[in-house]
């Protein structure tokens, strides 16, 4: 009798325990993989101006432009334009920027572009407090532009222009493009001969926006 009993209760008893074991046999629900933090610097002080910026930046003769490149004698202003920061926060107006900067827009996918972006690191490194670098990504994905950062080492502060609203408001579609704006917000010279390195560079800034920067 008491052996009926216990097989009339096994499956009432698997039935209770199926209910309260099933959960802990599914599989957990997979947790999105963090955010990898950004190599970039953010866009705070793009408005304000280098500490070390002279008065008279910016008023060097123009050089005779070359292959690739235009120089502007007036200047011209930057594009009226507004772009997200790569780190987020308040978007940036172009025009807003406080000069004098280098600008230089580039991409993951740009193999000119990747060669010449570590001496635009560097370059903000030697000419701290004499001008800003900084960086547009155009047409670019958020993880290619992160990993450039990550393993070129690029720390300046990077815009982001998926639809290349910058270029064509300069009527240029070339990339990578490099603008030299003095401290008074004009673009002084847009180079577009390729990837520069630090010579060249220091050369440029000297040409057009009177800083002596080392090489």
């Amino acid at each position: 009798m008491n052996r009926r009993l216990a097989l009339l209760a096994l499956p009432l008893l698997l039935a209770v325990a199926g209910c309260t074991a099933g959960p802990a046999d599914e599989p957990a629900p997979r947790r999105a993989a963090p955010e990898r933090p950004s190599p970039f610097r953010d866009c705070a002080a793009l408005n304000t101006p280098p500490t070390a910026a002279s008065p008279g930046t910016g008023t060097s003769a123009p050089a005779t432009p070359g292959s690739g490149t235009s120089t502007t004698p007036g200047g011209e202003a930057l594009p009226e334009l507004t772009l997200a920061c790569f780190t987020g926060g308040a978007p940036i107006a172009l025009r807003s920027v406080a000069g004098p900067a280098v600008i230089n827009i580039w991409a993951s996918w740009c193999p000119p572009c990747r060669k010449e972006l570590p001496a635009f690191q560097r370059l903000s490194e030697r000419a701290a407090g004499q001008l800003q670098v900084i960086g547009v990504t155009s047409r670019d994905s958020r993880g290619g532009a992160q990993s450039i950062g990550e393993d070129y080492g690029i720390r300046f502060p990077i815009l982001v222009d998926q639809g290349e609203a910058v270029q064509r408001a300069l009527e240029r579609n070339a990339i990578p493009l490099t603008l030299f704006v003095d401290a008074q917000g004009r673009i002084r010279h847009v180079d577009a001969t390729g990837a520069l390195d630090d010579t060249q560079l220091a050369k440029l800034v000297r040409q057009h926006l009177g800083l002596a920067v080392p090489a």
